[in-house]
């Protein structure tokens, strides 16, 4: 059974969310700030987090930056805010997943599912090790080396850089890559993309803007060597 944590201040929602999950086959808990949520994170065994971008004492975009010091547990954002920059801000912070308030409960559950299917990443070639130069890509246990010393990946930056990984000299689309690493019921646009191979390129590349690893085709997509 997966466990959930709800962190969002608005209690009739959280209550709402909590039923709905529970009788989907899931186990709930739930925190109504920032800060306790951010402490049931750190003590609790979750396996995804629904997190609300307005929250007391502390943000969501904060929490969720906190959080990826340490974890890289699914965190899906919740907001009443539905403009691109908020979106690209929250994936920017580490977020799996976005969704604007008022929202489907289906459609969140949707989400949730489709997470969680992806966390075994089923398009990856099944090995144990990739070496590319410098990096070490340890597949079973989602780690991530360069020189040696652990890359911190958030788990879409893991799953994008696996899949190029094993498929080396292949290229994808942004269109292809949505489809394989968020799934096609993801409702964002291909600038997300964008942005986590920015992120995968200043974790990985010793000069970003001169990539040894991470290659763009101009108008086509992306491919590893």
């Amino acid at each position: 059974m997966e466990n959930i944590l709800i962190v969002d201040d608005e209690e009739m929602l959280v209550k709402g969310l909590k039923l709905s999950l529970i009788q989907e086959g899931y186990s709930v808990d739930f925190a109504y700030d920032g800060e306790e949520g951010l402490k049931k994170i750190r003590s609790g065994n979750f396996d995804l987090v629904i997190l609300d971008l307005m929250l007391p004492k502390m943000d969501g975009l904060t929490v969720c930056r906190e959080v990826r010091t340490f974890s890289n547990i699914p965190i899906i954002m919740l907001t009443a805010k539905g403009e691109d920059v908020d979106k690209i801000v929250g994936i920017e912070m580490g977020a799996d997943d976005y969704l604007a308030k008022p929202f489907n409960t289906r459609e969140l559950i949707a989400r949730i599912r489709a997470l969680f299917r992806r966390t075994s990443s089923p398009f990856i070639k099944k090995q144990d090790e990739i070496r590319l130069g410098d990096l070490t890509i340890n597949i079973p246990d989602r780690l991530v080396y360069k020189n040696g010393k652990e890359v911190e990946l958030t788990n879409k930056e893991f799953d994008l850089l696996a899949l190029l990984a094993s498929n080396p000299g292949k290229l994808y689309s942004k269109d292809k890559l949505m489809d394989l690493i968020w799934g096609f019921d993801f409702y964002g646009d291909t600038n997300t993309v964008n942005v986590h191979i920015r992120k995968l390129r200043e974790k990985i590349e010793d000069d970003p803007a001169n990539p040894k690893h991470i290659f763009t085709k101009w108008g086509s997509g992306y491919y590893m060597k």
